[in-house]
């Protein structure tokens, strides 16, 4: 130990001796620096500059003799006539500033750039390409004969040169000015000038945009545009700048015989090299290619899964291409396997969710989350519900997420975990009253939002609010469910209208004007009055006083129709040919004719004449009796309107089945 410290000890001396010494050393050379940072003198005063040179070097000043015992390095005096003759020197705040100004700077470079702008090829055109898309950009601004003119000398720039302006960030402008403001022809002129290059085009990060302008609207220049990525799918589709606008033409634009063959490329090289340009019956449908070569199963699907994996790798999962082909594998895995497996991991491992976000939205992206729900065990469901968390709204209202909730209704087991995952969301309950009612009432009767609220209100699947894609899909669905889940569809059903009902009902009750002076709010009323649960009094109450108070709102077919069902207690079943009778029973017939008794008889001569047929033919109804005998009194309004007049020559077919059941009441 001793030993040790010592060697510390004199470590320690030997860096002290040595900093002493680097002391002195760097006292010399800031005597150096200093003089060497004095600048040349100008040529009158070289003499005086060479005789302060010297001075500072003189022998009759030893530097080490000046540092002794640590004494400081004498400063020098610079003096001002060592200063550049060429710059202007003034003093603000104690410190010295350059006189020159930036604007001076500034137009220096930039007389600099447009020296080096106008050395380059094809800089004239280009320049005045450039000030006529400034003036053409601001469309407000220019009159329309003007701008036909400005289009007609900009073609006459850029014909025959279009490839030299499309690769420069700002050329590539005029190009997009002018197909945008072209005519057809102009425009196929520059989609043929450009021919060849638009795998490089789609790659660029400007000229991507010109693509897509060309591309709308016009078939023929599709069809040059989009042939030119056959072949190359592997490599745009990881591309940061080609994947999407090759996505954008696969998902908005491309005929199913193009899409069948950008898609075929995710299967194989082979799919590349031995496609035929000819050949218009390709499909894209992986099944099929299986069938016809079951030896090819292997290769295919390892190409498939390890393009795939490399886009999910790398968090690029909003293109619609990936979705189909990761629903063609899907689809394609033996049910239950080790493949169809790794694929549910795969999409329930993504911590941020956004994979199973964006694929909601896409008609197979959406297809594959429901199958994967379908065939996963009760927590992997659970796990793929929670990704949706703040999303339910958008899935409710968009035309292929709100699948994702039907299924959910139908697989989940844990209809608590379900109705507390989504129903909050829906019916917005974070939201302040009143601004939580309007958004209600606009999900309502919104074509595709509404459909996760009425969809679990009928026992059946209701024909006329689903679209045809969604009875397909659930039906897979319902048959998957079979063997996945296990509580009984009915039971499980029921659990969470219990959970709906009741907020949908209220709405009813504080929205009723809104609701009745639509078609959808009509079907909206119908619905939960027969399929929810709770208490209704309230909502029937105040559908009978809008009908009182408003009855230009209840002279609509769908307004008239709606009460005749009310009415009638339940819903016409077709095949029967019976109403069937909710239970408990509505009993809206007498609630309605007790507020609307004084307008009876305008009511069974006009359009809701078939309104009161229905109370007369309810055996509910209580004040049948006191109905007739208002009718009777006004026989003779009733059988004028059973003739007929004017345009009506038929008469009202309502009021003629009122006389005939009056006789007979006789």
């Amino acid at each position: 130990m001793a030993g040790i410290k010592r060697y510390r000890d004199e470590s320690r001396s030997t860096s002290v001796k040595k900093a002493k010494v680097d002391v002195s050393v760097q006292q010399q050379k800031l005597i150096k620096t200093t003089v060497r940072q004095s600048v040349l003198p100008s040529p009158e005063d070289s003499s005086a500059a060479s005789e302060d040179l010297v001075n500072t070097h003189s022998p009759k000043i030893p530097p080490r003799q000046a540092l002794k015992d640590g004494a400081p390095a004498p400063k020098r005096k610079i003096s001002q006539t060592n200063r550049p003759a060429n710059l202007s020197t003034s003093t603000q705040g104690g410190q010295v500033v350059n006189g020159s100004s930036s604007r001076e700077a500034h137009a220096k470079q930039k007389v600099l750039a447009q020296e080096r702008k106008a050395v380059k090829p094809n800089a004239d055109s280009i320049a005045r390409s450039k000030k006529i898309w400034e003036r053409l950009r601001r469309k407000s601004h220019v009159p329309k004969d003007e701008r036909d003119k400005l289009v007609i000398e900009l073609f006459s720039i850029i014909t025959g040169r279009v490839k030299d302006f499309v690769f420069k960030h700002d050329s590539v402008r005029v190009i997009q000015t002018a197909v945008k403001y072209g005519n057809l022809q102009q425009r196929r002129q520059i989609a043929q000038e450009l021919k060849g290059e638009y795998r490089s085009l789609a790659e660029s990060r400007y000229a991507k945009f010109l693509i897509a302008k060309l591309v709308v609207g016009d078939d023929e220049v599709r069809d040059i545009i989009v042939p030119e990525f056959y072949g190359h799918v592997r490599r745009l589709i990881r591309h940061p700048e080609a994947a999407w606008i090759m996505d954008d033409i696969y998902r908005t634009i491309a005929t199913p015989e193009q899409k069948a063959r950008l898609l075929r490329e995710w299967y194989g090289h082979e799919f590349v090299i031995f496609q035929s340009s000819a050949d218009s019956a390709l499909r894209g449908d992986l099944h099929q290619i299986l069938m016809e070569n079951p030896e090819k199963r292997g290769p295919i699907m390892q190409h498939l899964k390890e393009m795939t994996n490399h886009l999910l790798q790398k968090k690029t999962t909003g293109f619609t291409m990936l979705h189909d082909a990761l629903l063609q594998y899907f689809i394609n895995c033996t049910s239950g396997g080790s493949e169809a497996t790794e694929v549910i991991e795969l999409l329930k491992d993504d911590e941020e969710g956004d994979c199973l976000k964006n694929m909601a939205f896409t008609k197979s992206g959406s297809r594959l989350v429901c199958l994967a729900l379908a065939y996963s065990n009760s927590k992997d469901r659970r796990t793929i519900l929670k990704v949706f968390k703040g999303v339910m709204k958008m899935l409710a209202g968009d035309a292929h997420g709100h699948v994702i909730l039907l299924t959910a209704f139908d697989v989940i087991d844990d209809t608590v975990m379900t109705a507390k995952a989504v129903f909050p969301e829906l019916l917005c309950k974070d939201s302040e009253e009143q601004q939580r009612q309007t958004e209600l009432v606009l999900q309502v009767e919104h074509l595709t939002a509404r459909i996760p609220f009425l969809y679990l209100l009928s026992p059946d699947l209701p024909k006329w609010l689903l679209p045809n894609q969604d009875t397909s899909i659930l039906k897979e669905i319902h048959e998957i469910r079979k063997t996945t889940s296990k509580k009984d569809p009915q039971i499980r059903r029921q659990e969470l209208v219990k959970a709906l009902s009741q907020p949908l009902i209220d709405l009813i009750g504080q929205q009723t004007e809104l609701l009745v002076s639509s078609s959808f709010g009509c079907q909206f009323i119908n619905e939960v009055m027969f399929g929810g649960v709770g208490d209704k009094h309230a909502a029937l109450e105040s559908l009978a006083v809008i009908a009182r108070d408003k009855p230009e709102l209840m002279n609509t077919p769908y307004a008239g129709r709606m009460l005749k069902s009310l009415v009638q207690g339940g819903p016409f079943d077709k095949e029967s040919k019976e109403v069937r009778v909710t239970d408990p029973p509505l009993r809206f017939e007498s609630m309605l004719y007790s507020k609307c008794r004084d307008g009876i008889v305008n009511w069974a001569s006009g359009a809701n004449s078939f309104i009161v047929v229905a109370m007369l033919e309810s055996p509910d109804m209580r004040d049948r009796e006191s109905l007739v005998d208002a009718l009777r009194d006004q026989v003779q309004v009733l059988r004028e309107a059973a003739k007929g007049s004017g345009s009506d020559k038929k008469g009202n077919a309502g009021t003629k089945i009122l006389l005939q059941q009056m006789e007979k009441s006789r």
